[in-house]
């Protein structure tokens, strides 16, 4: 009897705290935190050892990367935020004002506003660039770093392009068809209706090894996606060829000199961060520990998710 008495209360309690991850809102739980003159919006999730998590894009806001929670089931607590000019944050005045290091000097003044000592920063696809540029910067207060899924050169994004423009041509021939016609005509990546023939794509396509885990859409969040910051950081031709600050950034020389522990993840049906680039992470930080998931595109956190955070809490129980 005792025994069964235990199993229930050790399932009550388990129950308990994946509601208590379950009942965060995006949209209201969150808080407005002054960041370098600009309110961000800041969710959290779980208490303990403080993450900060970086959405990708760029121009993503933070409810995607809400695929992470069950981390905060280990002790930490999860900082998810919308990042400036993204989600229910600020925007800019002028578009010049999203930068790369404007991206990487917000994750610093959120950790002193939120007045954090060591932090761990797991960054996902953009997100992990910034990352990079925050270890590079400011590894004074960085405990672990993750990188998932992302891009260590504007070589490895220019990659992406030329990977994804490749499938599209292959397998979405009338895509294609229609997208030269418009490009033949002069219009670029940043053009509407560019952009609206590029989306006729699946999700799924590029970004998953298993594409019916992508068919289901959530909610609509406000400015979910800001396509002019997106072209303002990648290029207003981004889709085929990188520029701006997309088009220059580069972290290959300074990885190896990075101290703190580092754990890179990426997925072998990645269309988009590919692989044979993303390998090349263990020449340029040799000192990280690398892991390729097999069954997995460009989200690992949704194709395999226990596998990950089993990973994840493994790497920063060390």
């Amino acid at each position: 009897m005792k025994k069964l008495l235990l199993l229930v209360i050790t399932l009550l309690f388990i129950s308990t705290a994946f509601c208590q991850v379950k009942k965060v809102d995006s949209r209201t739980d969150g808080k407005y935190v002054k960041v370098n003159g600009a309110n961000l919006w800041v969710v959290t999730v779980g208490e303990g050892d403080p993450i900060i998590l970086i959405p990708g894009g760029p121009g993503s806001a933070h409810p995607g990367m809400r695929h992470f929670d069950p981390l905060a089931d280990n002790h930490h607590q999860l900082i998810y935020f919308d990042g400036f000019g993204r989600g229910k944050s600020d925007t800019a005045k002028t578009l010049s004002e999203y930068t790369i290091d404007r991206d990487v000097d917000d994750v610093e003044a959120l950790r002193i506003a939120l007045k954090l000592d060591k932090i761990t920063v797991l960054g996902h696809s953009y997100g992990g660039v910034v990352a990079q540029g925050y270890a590079i910067k400011y590894p004074g207060h960085l405990s672990h770093l993750i990188l998932a899924d992302t891009f260590h050169s504007f070589i490895m994004w220019q990659e992406n392009d030329d990977s994804s423009n490749r499938e599209i041509k292959n397998s979405y021939p009338e895509v294609w068809e229609k997208l030269m016609q418009l490009r033949n005509a002069g219009a670029v990546s940043s053009d509407k209706i560019h952009q609206e023939i590029y989306g006729q794509v699946p999700y799924g396509f590029l970004y998953a090894y298993d594409p019916s885990k992508f068919t289901k859409r959530g909610t609509p969040y406000p400015n979910g996606f800001n396509s002019r910051l997106y072209y303002q950081m990648v290029g207003k031709d981004g889709d085929f060829i990188v520029g701006s600050d997309i088009g220059t950034f580069d972290f290959r020389k300074q990885l190896k000199d990075l101290k703190m522990p580092i754990l890179i993840v990426t997925g072998r049906f990645d269309r988009v961060a590919v692989p044979w680039m993303a390998i090349k992470y263990k020449e340029y930080c040799p000192q990280a520990e690398f892991v390729m998931f097999e069954q997995s595109g460009h989200n690992p956190q949704i194709e395999e998710p226990e596998k990950e955070f089993k990973l994840i809490n493994d790497f920063l129980a060390k």
